[in-house]
């Protein structure tokens, strides 16, 4: 048995970092990986569907290069040298990653699956090896082992063939007629994707609208641009079956539709990765989907165990796990930092793409009927002079500030480079800053964000 002062458990965006920066305070450090470092955001997320974006943006453009006097002739996709170019840059990350924490004095990497198997006479943790004879020997755990796709109950879908992202990134030939099940963030992010790439995409959500999150308005502006280049909506559609025939997958709806594929892409939620670690043997408490709760501090029910990344539910993205590790590992060394303070902030990466941070609309009219005074600014993007220049005017730009404190509380904003923008609202937030510092500022022209300004001179009132 080999003793630790610390053991990771997964090697996803918090894990490896975190024990990176143990090590560096001269701990010993176990890391246990099953399958690739880097998690689902290096192998099965946003490197490989970003690269694969990058793509798809130079085949639409292409397109419409006659728009700005380009002439290009037809736009043919390779795909096969698409997926290439995506595969190589995973591959680079991949290795990169993992030629760094091997090269890393204090940290050992162990390659399988790990699984808690109770504790030692002194109270510290073992963790045995699946396949191997090895038990670790730690006072603590780090569990960063991450969500996979979740594929709904539905007869006949396992046998018609489903995929999940990680299948989909798999593909070799691009598929004619793919159908997807879910409207969300990662349905939405696809179907863009393979319908630029050349598919025929329909999206299939059990819901009356896509990205119910988001703003009512927003979201039906994300409905018609996808919509406006040939994506194929059936919407408030529950699908009792799915079958495979001559022609391929069809889905039987609710109330007597049909709809047929040539593939099927589940998109419709996430699962945590927790039922095979052995929390039981110890104690460490989750909700009954797997889920593990933790206290600002990330740590568990348990003392000496942390829960990082999407598992501990403070949110799905490779941002928030890298936030997480941070927040450990400057609290492990005496700082108070808490994950309740982060404001949350993120982006749908459709093209253009959706940034979000803080409330939405509904949260800030709750708020005002509580009794805060709350005001709202916005603008439509085709009325910002770099949008235009670009003929990127799709979308628009919307504040919400509190009227006593003159301080952010949120913002959505959809169009072009609203990803980069929404992160100088989440830093004024973050710091602090007000409204009128904003409107103060000198900005850069020509470019979408000068506009803040002039766009928080318009704010009004929020009606509850």
């Amino acid at each position: 048995m080999k003793v630790f002062d610390g053991l990771v458990i997964g090697g996803g965006q918090a894990g490896p970092f975190l024990a990176a920066k143990l090590a560096a305070r001269g701990e010993h450090i176990a890391v246990i990986e099953k399958e690739s470092l880097g998690g689902t955001c290096v192998n099965r997320g946003c490197t490989p569907t970003k690269t694969l974006r990058k793509s798809a943006r130079v085949a639409y453009l292409a397109r419409r290069a006659s728009e700005f006097g380009v002439e290009v002739g037809p736009v043919r996709v390779d795909f096969k040298a698409a997926m290439a170019r995506m595969h190589e840059r995973v591959e680079t990350s991949r290795t990169g990653l993992t030629s760094w924490i091997e090269g890393i004095s204090g940290i050992s990497l162990y390659w399988g699956e790990a699984t808690i198997v109770g504790r030692d006479d002194e109270g510290r943790f073992r963790v045995a090896i699946a396949g191997t004879d090895e038990v670790l020997i730690t006072k603590r755990v780090f569990l960063n082992t991450g969500t996979r796709a979740s594929v709904p109950s539905i007869p006949g879908i396992a046998e018609a063939g489903v995929m999940t992202n990680v299948e989909l990134l798999q593909l070799t030939e691009l598929p004619p007629r793919l159908l997807i099940l879910g409207g969300s963030y990662i349905g939405l992010e696809m179907a863009q994707i393979f319908r630029r790439l050349g598919s025929e995409v329909q999206i299939v959500e059990v819901g009356e609208r896509v990205i119910a999150q988001e703003d009512a308005d927003v979201s039906a502006a994300i409905l018609a641009m996808l919509q406006a280049e040939g994506i194929t909506f059936h919407l408030g559609a529950g699908v009792e079956s799915v079958a495979r025939d001559a022609g391929g997958i069809v889905l039987r709806l609710e109330g007597g539709g049909r709809v047929h594929g040539s593939h099927l892409l589940a998109a419709s939620g996430r699962v945590p990765n927790t039922a095979k670690l052995g929390l039981e043997t110890i104690g460490v408490a989750v909700d009954d989907h797997g889920w593990i709760s933790t206290n600002a501090r990330l740590e568990t029910n348990v003392p000496g165990v942390f829960a990082l990344g999407d598992i501990n539910r403070r949110g799905a993205f490779m941002h928030t796990s890298v936030h997480d590790h941070e927040i450990v590992a400057e609290n492990l060394a005496g700082g108070s930092r808490s994950a309740d303070a982060r404001v949350m902030t993120y982006a749908l990466f459709t093209d253009p793409p959706l940034g979000h941070v803080g409330i939405h609309e509904h949260e800030a009219k709750e708020l005002v009927r509580a009794g805060r005074r709350i005001s709202m600014a916005e603008i439509q993007m085709a009325q910002v002079s770099r949008a235009k220049e670009e003929s990127e005017t799709l979308g628009l730009m919307r504040f919400w500030i509190d009227d006593d404190t003159d301080h952010f509380l949120g913002a959505s904003l959809l169009g072009i480079n609203a990803d980069e923008i929404v992160q100088s609202i989440g830093l004024v937030m973050a710091s602090k800053g007000t409204a009128q510092i904003v409107m103060e500022a000198l900005p850069v022209h020509p470019t979408v964000t000068e506009f803040l300004p002039t766009i928080l001179a318009r704010r009004r009132p929020v009606v509850a």
